[in-house]
């Protein structure tokens, strides 16, 4: 048996205590060793076995951690990235991957020249109805796609002060929100022909883009729209897609957040699970005959991102979540801000 996986967190606010620290805890595969905070008693509450440091170097001079979790503000990713990769360290680096793609090539080319994992937390592609969407793409059971379009929406008509709402490289929805979006996106159809992009600061008082609509054009006519708005009070679906011998339409969004925030555990019976009032309504044509009902959601699973982290690491196994990946996202978002400043669409000529 292989010994576990002696893990830091660079930071523990809604990310290390959410998206990271019970998905590790709960992974006998790992030891959570140590954890950056100015803040350890609320970490000492859960998690009394935990080191606490207030400096990130500690952490780089701790020959015993193998990997590190940099889950800070997004314009230290590069600089806390590069330092661990040049430790020793592997490295999941929360999204944004990077406040631009040239910063990004750059770790890429660390991790390689140091036999080093690198990878990105792009946990939606755990979301149970994403995997849902994916099931129903991939069984054909729309024909072919036409239009794919996926929201990210919430309502937060009041600034809180905080990081994400300042405007600093890296800032804006787009970037947060957007890139789950540009991600699921990608993994599911490649990178697009062309990108529109319209993006807006709608709150009153904000610095921050808190709009947009991106529309990525692919060569076989589908049409991939994706939205976020922070100004959206009433529900609208999370996914529309329509093919040419049907619709599916999904609303809600993913238990797993909530669960966690609710005090449910990663261990417990029926993790990820969804409640049926909020399954998907496929209606499409099978072989001839009609059909119009719910699809089961299938639940989520952000366990299985640490778990394929694990098997790369000690069993050299696929990485699901490519670096490179994660940096087309950023490029994606760069090519975003351009027709938006331009008002044009952009041609992926030299991607």
């Amino acid at each position: 048996m292989s010994t576990p996986i002696v893990t830091a967190l660079a930071a523990y606010g809604l990310s290390g205590e959410i998206f990271h620290a019970p998905f590790l805890v709960s992974n006998s595969n790992y030891y959570l060793k140590t954890i950056v905070s100015s803040k350890p008693e609320k970490i000492k509450k859960k998690y009394e076995w935990v080191k606490i440091e207030s400096d990130f170097n500690k952490i780089l001079q701790d020959d015993s951690i193998e990997l590190i979790v940099v889950n800070t503000p997004n314009t230290t990713h590069f600089d806390f990235t590069k330092r661990a990769l040049e430790a020793g360290k592997n490295v999941v680096v929360e999204k944004p991957f990077t406040v631009d793609s040239t910063s990004a090539k750059e770790l890429i080319e660390l991790a390689d020249k140091k036999n080093l994992l690198l990878s990105v937390y792009h946990n939606r592609r755990w979301d149970g109805d994403f995997k849902t969407v994916k099931k129903v793409i991939d069984e054909g059971l729309l024909g072919k796609l036409v239009d794919y379009e996926a929201h990210f929406d919430r309502f937060k008509n009041i600034i809180k002060q905080g990081w994400k709402e300042e405007k600093t490289p890296g800032s804006g929805m787009l970037f947060d929100l957007g890139s789950h979006l540009i991600d699921q996106a990608l993994f599911l159809f490649g990178l697009p022909k062309s990108i529109y992009a319209d993006i807006k600061t709608q709150r009153e008082g904000a610095e921050v883009e808190d709009n947009y609509i991106l529309i990525l054009n692919y060569k076989n006519n589908l049409r991939v729209t994706l939205r976020t708005s922070f100004l959206m009070k009433e529900e609208i679906p999370k996914f529309i897609i329509n093919g040419q011998r049907g619709t599916f339409i999904k609303y809600g969004i993913d238990v797993q957040e909530d669960d966690l925030k609710n005090g449910k555990q990663v261990t417990d019976l029926n993790w990820g699970e969804e409640p049926e009032n909020t399954y998907g309504v496929l209606n499409t044509s099978i072989n001839g005959i009609d059909f119009r009902g719910k699809v089961k959601t299938l639940p989520g699973s952000y366990q299985d991102f640490y778990k394929n982290i694990y098997e790369v690491i000690r069993n050299k196994a696929q990485l699901i979540v490519l670096p490179t990946e994660a940096m087309n996202v950023i490029r994606i978002i760069e090519l975003a801000m351009e027709s938006n400043k331009l008002r044009k669409e952009i041609e992926l000529n030299n991607f």
